[in-house]
């Protein structure tokens, strides 16, 4: 019997094929050390004027407006969602850089009012203010593709920093700190 190698050619290509993926797992290990890689998706707003805003504000709370977004310092604009499990881990994070003396305020994405008011009910609002965008026709403009996203923008209404993903204290540590210092900017931080 004569040994046909076609045969054997789909269990090379798979055995390859988790070659590649454990070494590339293995080549992000530091990375992940460190935090949320968000280098892979670069962002189109950083250095550029904050897009307009065009929000309704969420239930009861104030809302937010283009000129929130200028004269205030170094702000942060947090995109969130009640329905978004990193946005629930990173809120431990953010409500500690609101109660150190950062400007917050949130935008609110794709969600229903009455789930976003018990996310908030049950973790704390952390935001000075909040709009909402449930059709995210302001995520879309500024760029947003997944929850949690953040936007650091300076006094005169320039986007320092996007941060894709969850701020928790690895990444503010790791990412987010250096990145703003680069840009010649420093977050309060909340005592430890």
């Amino acid at each position: 019997m004569k040994f046909n190698w076609l045969m054997v050619l789909p269990l090379v290509l798979t055995l390859g094929f988790f070659g590649v993926a454990a070494t590339q797992l293995m080549n992000n290990q530091d990375d992940q050390a460190q935090g949320v890689n968000t280098d892979s998706l670069p962002s189109t707003r950083e250095g550029n004027p904050a897009p307009p805003l065009d929000l309704g504000p969420l239930a009861q709370f104030e809302g937010l407006s283009d000129e929130d977004l200028r004269g205030n310092g170094l702000i942060i604009l947090n995109f969130w969602a009640s329905w978004c499990p990193p946005c629930r881990a990173e809120h431990p994070t953010l409500t500690a850089l609101a109660e150190a003396g950062n400007p917050l305020f949130g935008i609110n994405y794709r969600d229903q009012p009455s789930q976003a008011l018990s996310f908030l009910e049950d973790l704390g609002n952390p935001y000075d203010r909040i709009g909402a965008d449930p059709e995210a026709r302001n995520g879309r403009d500024w760029g947003v593709v997944a929850m949690p996203e953040t936007f650091f923008i300076n006094d005169e209404g320039v986007v320092v920093l996007h941060f894709r993903g969850p701020i928790v204290q690895r990444s503010l540590r790791n990412q987010v700190i250096p990145a703003l210092a680069e840009a010649g900017y420093e977050l309060v931080l909340p005592s430890e």
